[in-house]
């Protein structure tokens, strides 16, 4: 077996006109196959940080959509509820964070083996072992934990707007320690671990897949995450019913929610966040130097149909809101950026540019579809939360099999077949995302519905209506303001405070 490393001796280093190789054993006769060796291995040691700092830089960015998550989301709710939106996503990054370290990260990856290399512990529905990360003793693996924490917050932080505006937050943390310790770690096992029956990376001793050909691709997580996420909060908007005014033509304007400033904001993080999230999904960027497809090739290609994906759902729900509404609808616009980028998040690595197009336009609708579908059914989702993260995240997961080239596969899996020609990936596709519904559906409906029928769901009519912040945190509004802030202001004595206000 022989090393190589492939050098330039052009002025701008474009083109790649030397090559290096050394045979492994062989024997150093001079200085210069001495320096030539040392060289290689510099390379190898430099190689492997670039790929952890690339790995942790992305992470960092995946968290920092926990910031975009906050803003949109306390953008959406009325005043009353700002203060209570906001807990629940330093929450959802606090609790996870812990869960996944004990369990959840183990439920996910276990031993992190590949099947032919199983100690025996693992098995394709679930992982076993490295509990509380203790195998990490070398320190050579953190990055992995904290790439995959990020992105187990982002799933938790999908269901607190289908749910916001009425959940009990005792039984908010008690869904978000179940979320993070079990259902999004065995969904992980299924579709991205070595051993799970969904995985691209599953093979037998033989070689052989559990799905035929590929598995599932599901590149950074349409399936894995968006859909968790999503079909979780359907099943708790549906668990918890309706807010007052809902579906009340007359009253709904009520509803209204508190910023389209602060909205816009925080899907303007999420989009740059997202770059992280997509193109953090090779798990490095030094790795295959000196190959036709290193994997900074791979990363900047997915940014690219990141971009247009998003760009295409913003401008489709654009022209809708324009033509089918009458106006320029900001709020539909910014989902329907959401909507692109959840749409292309399995497919980026394996698609086109034309087919990323494709991908955010047919997203967008498949969006509002759903959005007006849930509406009639009399689901309410104060984000569209499901529409966006849930629908959008089907037609990701189903975009693998329609729009995925055989080069594009070959190139970032290393699989070299005709399994979107005939039909074997859409179908693999297909099976991933049925299953993927059933299970959060399933574990969702044990958590929600018991919580429901033993009356630790949802706050009282009184306690919404005078809104969360004054019941759960004791921040009561007054003209639009917290007390503390009239407070301060001077605005109202402690007498008329303590007389009782009326909640915006």
């Amino acid at each position: 077996m022989s090393t190589c490393v492939y050098g330039s001796s052009s002025a701008t280093g474009t083109t790649f006109d030397s090559q290096l190789c050394v045979t492994a054993g062989a024997t150093v006769t001079s200085n210069s196959d001495a320096t030539a060796i040392a060289t290689i291995t510099d390379l190898d040691s430099v190689a492997v940080i670039i790929d952890v700092l690339w790995v942790l830089v992305c992470g960092i960015l995946v968290f920092w959509m926990q910031a975009g998550f906050a803003m949109l989301e306390a953008g959406s709710v009325r005043a009353k509820n700002t203060n209570n939106i906001l807990f629940k996503n330093i929450m959802d990054a606090s609790i996870g964070a812990i869960c996944f370290w004990l369990l959840g990260f183990s439920f996910a990856y276990g031993n992190n083996r590949y099947q032919y290399d199983n100690p025996g512990s693992d098995n394709t529905f679930i992982g076993a072992g490295n509990w509380a990360l203790r195998n990490f003793n070398n320190d050579d693996n953190y990055h992995s934990f904290f790439f995959q924490w990020a992105f187990a917050g982002a799933a938790a932080t999908i269901v607190s707007g289908s749910v916001a505006e009425r959940c009990r937050l005792e039984a908010y943390f008690i869904y978000t320690i179940v979320l993070t310790t079990f259902v999004y770690p065995v969904v992980v096992h299924w579709v991205w671990s070595g051993t799970g029956w969904a995985s691209a990376f599953y093979a037998n001793d033989k070689g052989e897949r559990y799905l035929k050909d590929n598995g599932m691709i599901d590149f950074a997580g349409s399936g894995v995450v968006h859909m968790t996420g999503g079909f979780a909060g359907l099943v708790g908007a549906i668990a918890l019913g309706p807010r007052k005014y809902f579906g009340d033509p007359e009253n709904e304007h009520k509803l209204r929610g508190s910023s389209d400033l602060l909205c816009a904001l925080g899907v303007a993080i999420l989009w740059m966040g997202w770059y992280g999230f997509n193109a953090g999904s090779t798990l490095g960027a030094a790795a295959g130097y000196g190959t036709p497809f290193p994997y900074i090739a791979v990363a900047s290609k997915v940014c690219v149909t990141t971009t247009i994906a998003a760009a295409m759902g913003a401008i489709c729900t654009m022209l809708y809101s324009r033509i089918v509404q009458g106006y320029f609808n900001l709020g539909l616009c910014l989902n329907g950026v959401l909507a692109g980028l959840v749409s292309i998040t399995a497919p980026c690595s394996v698609v086109e540019p034309w087919a990323a197009m494709m991908i955010g336009l047919i997203g967008s609708f498949v969006y509002i579809g759903f959005s007006n579908l849930i509406k009639m059914l009399g689901v309410d989702d104060p984000l569209d939360a499901f529409p966006v993260h849930g629908g959008c995240g089907m037609w990701g997961v189903l975009s693998v099999g329609i729009f995925a080239t055989r080069s594009n596969i070959s190139r970032t899996y290393g699989f070299d077949n005709d399994a979107v020609k005939n039909g074997n990936q859409f179908r693999n596709q297909l099976a991933g995302m049925l299953a993927i519904i059933c299970w959060v559906v399933a574990t969702s409906s044990l958590i929600f519905f018991p919580l429901k029928f033993a009356g630790l769901l949802r706050v009282s009519e009184e306690e919404e209506e005078k809104g969360l912040d004054a019941s759960e945190h004791g921040v009561e509004m007054i003209g639009g303001e917290s007390k503390g802030a009239l407070e301060k202001k001077g605005s109202i004595g402690g007498a008329a405070l303590n007389a009782g206000s009326t909640a915006v």
